[in-house]
């Protein structure tokens, strides 16, 4: 499927994916073989801002589920994002790739806080800028966090990097006649509880009519393919 040009994408990674083959923590090797993916993009002239979870780390649903308060146990995953977003910046910089973090929790000792203008500034030079502790607020999710910058910051476009390449009518882990969809507009998305992000993140860029484009970063060399029209995604969109 053919995607448009686009000049400024904000790219959404789960942080499961930073594991790579383990099952905790941080992979360096794998998030090196991310960040030059990230850096490919980046060289073909593209703005791109990132956001990553923290579910590798550290998930405040699952905290709170075990009976911690809600509010701390996502304050707790929101440090979670920001450990993964300094592990990204140093695999990117080790490439050569200038790259800045701002945090929605303040912390001017290893980031800088969230600016808008200042974002905005560090794109037009070439930098990459990665969004850490989501919202910067409780009950809220990074899906959530990456609708509402990516909406800030004018980008054409979500990508989300996830385990799966693309959004199904059902879990495809558990159902083998689970269908992918090419394109699904957003009120199916709601509808339907498709699960490609949480409700509050499809109905933001809804809203701004930002697509969000779905596939699997766990295949390397996607993220290209993806971005010249010739990967396997799912794009969320009006009227599809």
């Amino acid at each position: 499927m053919s995607l448009p040009s686009y000049k400024r994408i904000l790219l959404k990674l789960s942080g499961e994916v930073l594991m790579g083959e383990q099952q905790f923590g941080i992979d360096t090797d794998y998030v090196a073989r991310l960040a030059q993916e990230v850096k490919d993009a980046r060289d073909t002239g593209l703005q791109i801002c990132l956001v990553i979870g923290g579910g590798n780390i550290f998930r405040g649903m699952a905290g709170a589920a075990k009976g911690m308060d809600r509010a701390q146990a996502d304050y707790m995953g929101m440090l979670a994002t920001v450990m993964n977003a300094l592990a990204m910046q140093n695999a990117l910089e080790r490439l050569g790739v200038p790259t800045r973090v701002q945090s929605a929790v303040q912390m001017d000792q290893v980031c800088e806080p969230v600016i808008r203008r200042r974002a905005e500034r560090h794109l037009e030079k070439g930098r990459i800028v990665i969004f850490a502790a989501g919202v910067g607020a409780p009950y809220f999710t990074t899906d959530s966090g990456a609708a509402l910058r990516a909406a800030e910051m004018k980008c054409d476009a979500l990508l989300k990097g996830t385990s799966v390449d693309g959004v199904y009518d059902a879990d495809p882990k558990r159902d083998p006649a689970a269908k992918r969809y090419e394109t699904v507009d957003y009120d199916t998305v709601l509808a339907d509880n498709l699960k490609v992000m949480d409700a509050s993140a499809v109905a933001l860029c809804r809203d701004n009519n930002i697509p969000i484009v779905v596939f699997s970063i766990r295949e390397q060399g996607n993220l290209a393919r993806v971005l010249s029209g010739k990967g396997t995604q799912t794009i969320v969109k009006k009227d599809a």
